[in-house]
């Protein structure tokens, strides 16, 4: 019996490590890598969901895709979104964090615990929220502005001006998270060395160009990651409840029209193949950023 016990040991020790780790690869190969297969297979047919054959046409999904000067403008506002939220959700924070571990002494719990509440609350409450607040007859923005004699446009048939505001309601969701974040990383940041850079009066931006960054950019580039990520994945709440990818696309962008092609136009081949295309993108970009930004982070010990 024993020795059958240790032969038994003997059969399933080198397995052991592979044991642990099966059943999230059962999940993560039930919920990512099959359904990635299944995308990048189906880029290549032409279906409707709905028909019962598919029908096999190569790659002209792909081709079909850099023919439609549609998908140009979705891309523009991809960038512009990211451009905008990485403004709003990774330098602001910055900031704000440095303002509040470095400037403010007294009431730190109510501001961290005010910043991070709209987190908690689901994105399209906040749409509807926004939505009512920014309308540009009966909104309380409007009757506000009203009395100064200002109009508020029509945002949601403004091209350029709806990227901004859903970019806005985005951040109303992400910014108290990547704020918290950043908030314990500039908190990290040793004591001693900020007390020896104001002995030598050396200046508050000083301080915070060249030892708070540098110090925090491990925080920083996880920040940065997750905005892009995130905040491309969040943004598809609005879009979906406000202005459903209008006017003429310039509020889609890839993550909402790669949705938008197999659900409501019901072309699932050039879905897929707008999907991969923009998973290769990402990758590409995430890529580069470790590339070229992970040599200057900073990590402790």
């Amino acid at each position: 019996m024993i020795k059958n016990k240790k032969n038994i040991d003997k059969i399933v020790e080198p397995i052991r490590p592979y044991l642990y780790i099966l059943p999230a690869f059962i999940i993560f190969t039930l919920f990512m890598f099959w359904p990635l297969v299944r995308t990048f297979y189906l880029s290549f047919f032409e279906w409707n969901m709905i028909s019962p054959t598919k029908e096999f046409v190569g790659f002209d999904n792909y081709i079909n895709i850099f023919k439609d000067p549609t998908v140009y403008k979705i891309f523009g506002n991809t960038i512009a979104y990211i451009i905008i939220l990485l403004l709003i959700n990774f330098i602001a924070p910055y900031f704000l964090s440095f303002i509040l571990v470095y400037l403010i002494s007294r009431g730190k719990d109510f501001y961290k615990s005010a910043i991070f509440m709209p987190s908690v609350i689901s994105l399209v409450v906040g749409s509807i929220l926004y939505l009512w607040i920014l309308n540009p007859i009966s909104g309380p923005a409007a009757i506000i502005c009203g009395t100064f004699g200002i109009n508020i446009p029509i945002w949601t048939k403004s091209e350029g001006l709806v990227i901004i505001i859903l970019s806005l309601i985005t951040s109303w969701k992400i910014f108290g998270y990547n704020f918290i974040i950043v908030f314990a990383g500039i908190n990290g940041v040793s004591k001693e060395v900020i007390e020896a850079a104001k002995i030598d009066d050396v200046p508050l931006h000083k301080i915070f160009l060249d030892i708070i960054i540098p110090l925090s950019s491990a925080t920083g580039i996880y920040v940065f990651t997750m905005t892009i990520v995130q905040g491309l994945q969040y943004i598809f709440t609005p879009i979906k409840v406000i202005t459903q990818g209008g006017p003429d696309y310039a509020s889609s962008n890839a993550i909402y029209n790669s949705y938008q092609e197999a659900f409501v136009l019901y072309r699932t081949g050039i879905a897929s193949a707008f999907a991969i295309l923009t998973m290769f993108i990402f990758i590409s970009l995430l890529i580069l950023q470790f590339k070229f930004m992970e040599k200057g982070v900073h990590y402790e010990n």
